[in-house]
């Protein structure tokens, strides 16, 4: 079986143990079995929102300003319910990301200080590395383009052969690659439990069961409405992720972009001996997502996926699980209409391949020969938050909006785990100090 948030990796049988996969992804609850405190009436900053980039956002703020009143409030009844524990774990590079965007910049220095923080706190990771393979000649030109962005964002790749490539992953196909050795894998579920042990250690609160429904400034200060009655704090920075749109509108922010929630549903390799590390192909540039991939998780497991369909519920991983509010929200969005036009063409083949494990396997196959249905068994999935404007686009850069004492973290696709640190530090800077005590420049951490 393998064994999560233990610390120790164990590899065993291929298939997947349903039952500890179900309990990691479950939700991350402490050992103690204590009421969860209630929410101040006041503190120096809340952060909203309990995954990982909030938890990052408490500890970056108690680094700056030891001492000050820091309390997370999250509204389910454990942190990192949704997207921070339903992934699959890859630490990105900063390859992909247009130069000179935040999310190049933020990816490339959030790696970094996330392989610091896990050897800080104990928990483990591995930079397994990861391949980007073209498999035919007309993949050429955009594999050198992801070179030369690479290159431009200071990320370390080498370009391979076929040859090259395969004695990295014997069993992959394909004619060139580029390898980033520098790509690694963590548990961010893992990684939540031990920022909220350290933000709690270092005097800070994470208040659970706790639903922001507004956030508002008052005079020098801001107010936070929620379930438990009103706390007032010198600062607010919300990191909502499925939520966001709905608070930065009940906070007087506008209403675009609208979060659209897509499921990514992933299957487990039967043989996941296939795998050594990563193996992504080359982004289709007329396509928002990766595509099909395979990884190997820190767990031991290799998982293929995922898919990307638009889902019925922000908050249910279950393909039937439907959201009357959360359908209405979607559907009365005219971006939601705009996109679905936009990408009718794609519409087709991520239908079939969320409906027919066949059709998937024949393009997992694209990069690993030989696979078929029967090496695929249904792992887990999980709710995306993507954000859309009203002209039907995706956003794909960290967006921001708020003002006066607020912060408002609007749009955090992938890689925002692996650059939550710096996301975290990026909010911090934008608020400006929450204690008189706290100092101008950013602490080394």
């Amino acid at each position: 079986p393998y064994f999560f948030h233990s610390g120790v990796t164990k590899k065993a049988a291929p298939s997947v143990n349903r039952a500890a996969e179900a309990a990691r992804l479950g939700g991350v609850t402490s050992a103690s079995s204590e009421r969860p405190p209630a929410a101040p009436q006041s503190c120096d900053l809340a952060v909203v929102g309990g995954g990982i980039i909030g938890l990052a956002v408490a500890r970056e703020a108690l680094l700056r300003a030891p001492g000050a009143s820091v309390v997370v409030l999250e509204r389910e009844h454990s942190i990192a319910l949704q997207q921070s524990s339903h992934n699959s774990g890859v630490i990105h590079a900063g390859i992909y990301y247009q130069p000179g965007s935040l999310k190049a910049r933020l990816c490339v220095e959030g790696a970094a200080a996330l392989y610091r923080l896990c050897a800080e706190l104990g928990v483990p990771t591995e930079p397994i590395g990861k391949l980007i393979v073209a498999t035919s000649a007309a993949e050429l030109p955009a594999l050198e383009r992801l070179h030369e962005r690479a290159q431009a964002n200071g990320v370390r790749v080498t370009h391979l052969s076929g040859g090259q490539l395969r004695e990295i992953e014997p069993h992959a196909k394909g004619i060139a690659a580029l390898h980033s050795p520098n790509t690694g894998i963590v548990d961010y579920a893992e990684v939540c439990m031990a920022l909220a042990a350290d933000v709690k250690a270092r005097g800070g609160a994470v208040i659970t069961g706790c639903a922001a429904e507004r956030v508002e400034n008052a005079a020098e200060t801001a107010r936070v409405v929620h379930s438990q009655g009103v706390t007032t704090c010198q600062g607010a920075i919300v990191c909502a992720g499925l939520q966001s749109d709905r608070l930065a509108q009940a906070s007087g922010a506008s209403a675009d972009p609208r979060i659209v929630p897509f499921r990514g549903a992933y299957f487990a390799l039967r043989r996941p001996e296939l795998v050594r590390g990563l193996i992504y192909p080359v982004p289709d540039p007329d396509l928002p997502f990766l595509g099909v991939h395979l990884t190997r998780r820190i767990c031991g497991d290799v998982v293929v996926g995922p898919t990307a369909l638009p889902a019925a519920t922000r908050s249910g991983d279950k393909a039937w699980s439907i959201s009357p509010r959360d359908l209405l929200a979607t559907l009365s969005w005219p971006g939601s209409y705009r996109m679905a036009w936009r990408w009718r063409r794609q519409a087709p083949r991520e239908l079939s391949w969320a409906l027919s494990r066949a059709a998937y396997a024949r393009e997992a196959s694209r990069l690993i020969g030989g696979l078929t249905a029967d090496d695929l068994e249904p792992s887990f999935a999980g709710i995306r938050a993507q954000a859309v404007g009203r002209d039907g686009a995706l956003l794909d850069d960290f967006a921001f909006s708020g003002d006066g004492r607020i912060v408002q973290l609007r749009n955090a696709p992938s890689p925002a785990a692996t650059a939550a640190l710096a996301i975290a530090a990026y909010c911090c800077d934008r608020l400006g100090p929450i204690t008189a005590a706290e100092p101008r420049e950013r602490p080394a951490s």
